[in-house]
């Protein structure tokens, strides 16, 4: 665990207009008990905005829980087969694997007493504990996946839990989801530049940590960074990096991790693994785990290209840690990847499965120093304007207001976009 960090700590970052904003936004929250519910405190996008932002707000006076969903390994394999469902794969949601997913749900429900002035629930793994209690607070489902076009079976199944809630919120507009009772609201993730993971580093400090893991910096060095899954695009990039590599001099560093709600990640590994073995370029491609926040850190600091080939994509945080870090980014426009990487200024776009493109971009990028500097510049200065954990608290707490200090106005808020891609840094 690292240290939590002060609310003025990111004054220097994000300007003193922000800050006051905050402080301000929070006070009409003073004891308002508020608790958020997710299936995992580590690994992942999810897990690193609470843990940044839920300290900050209990500082400034928001009583502000967090309760972490038990589950068997049973019960991770079908919410990660819903997972992929919400994405688009097809899944067999028998009776047998529904009464093991309510089941864990009811149980959770009965040990986790949730006596506060508002709920959050973020995603389908404790979305069906809204059954088991007698609601007497707000409760938000904040549903962090590519909603857009799901398994209809098990849209329609978990649609009954999505309609008990008051307020539903996405990444994305095209995640909006029209039949569900619900208004919903669209906010941005973000990333916390004071983590150990987006932290400034020395180029010492950085060196060191490569070393740690055995990475070279004598040839130019193209990372992804992702959790071993089917959707990250790992195969996808290996192939565009074997076309690239013809033309220039690279190595290639995969760095995966596993989220502790996620069993099928040591398969994916082992593909990846089996993949690179059979590589031409197997001595310039390399397979890390990126299970130390430094690491990660330095891995895309001193990267000269990030890439994200995700064919599915929630938002894709990594991205905005690799922008943060002035490395331009190459990836698909898919989930909320355009609305970081704008084409031709700070990286560049292709569509999933568009390896040819890919390599095309990765070659352009590695030929031109110049290039990559500049796109670098340009992503830094959109990431601080946009992606930053203090608007992210903004957005929330526009929402908390909504509902602890003004709920007669909640039958007319109707659906909208709380974050707004803005040239300040507070939204």
């Amino acid at each position: 665990m690292h240290k939590e960090n002060s609310l003025e700590e990111y004054r220097p970052i994000v300007g003193d207009a922000v800050i006051e904003k905050i402080k301000k936004r929070a006070k009409k929250l003073k004891n308002k008990h508020i608790v958020c519910v997710s299936s995992t405190h580590t690994g992942g996008g999810v897990a690193e905005m609470l843990n940044a932002m839920i300290p900050i707000l209990n500082d400034l006076g928001v009583p502000f829980g967090w309760r972490i969903l038990h589950g068997t390994n049973n019960f991770f394999e079908i919410t990660k087969s819903i997972h992929n469902a919400v994405q688009g794969e097809p899944f067999k949601f028998t009776d047998a694997k529904k009464q093991i997913y309510e089941e864990t749900n009811e149980r959770f429900a009965k040990f986790t007493h949730l006596n506060h002035d508002l709920v959050v629930v973020h995603d389908p793994q404790p979305l069906p504990m809204i059954a088991y209690y007698a609601k007497e607070q707000p409760w938000i489902l904040r549903i962090h996946p590519d909603f857009s076009s799901p398994d209809k079976k098990t849209y329609n199944y978990l649609k009954k839990y999505i309609n008990m809630y008051d307020q539903v919120i996405v990444s994305k507009k095209e995640f909006t989801k029209k039949g569900i009772k619900p208004p919903q609201s669209i906010i941005y993730p973000a990333i916390d530049p004071l983590s150990p993971k987006n932290m400034e580093l020395t180029t010492k400090e950085r060196t060191r940590e490569l070393a740690k893991k055995g990475i070279r910096k004598d040839k130019l060095l193209i990372t992804e960074v992702s959790r071993f899954d089917k959707w990250k695009g790992f195969p996808g990039l290996i192939r565009a990096f074997e076309i690239a590599r013809k033309d220039i001099d690279a190595r290639l560093v995969l760095c995966g991790s596993y989220a502790s709600d996620d069993p099928e990640g040591v398969a994916m590994y082992q593909k990846i693994v089996d993949m690179v073995r059979r590589s031409k370029y197997k001595k310039d491609i390399q397979i890390v785990f990126g299970d130390k926040e430094l690491f990660v850190n330095a891995l895309q600091a001193e990267s000269d290209i990030v890439v994200q080939n995700s064919a599915k994509e929630g938002f894709g945080l990594t991205v905005a840690e690799a922008l943060y870090k002035k490395t331009p980014v190459v990836a698909t426009r898919v989930g909320g990847i355009p609305l970081q990487v704008e084409h031709g200024k700070n990286g560049y776009l292709v569509r999933p499965n568009e390896t040819k493109k890919l390599a095309k971009y990765l070659v352009k990028l590695g030929e031109s120093e110049e290039l990559r500097k500049k796109m670098g510049q340009n992503g830094k200065e959109h990431v601080v304007k946009n992606f930053l954990i203090t608007r992210l608290m903004l957005d929330w707490m526009e929402i908390f207001v909504d509902y602890l200090v003004f709920p007669n106005n909640i039958g007319y808020l109707g659906n909208r976009l709380i974050t707004k891609l803005t040239n300040g840094n507070g939204g």
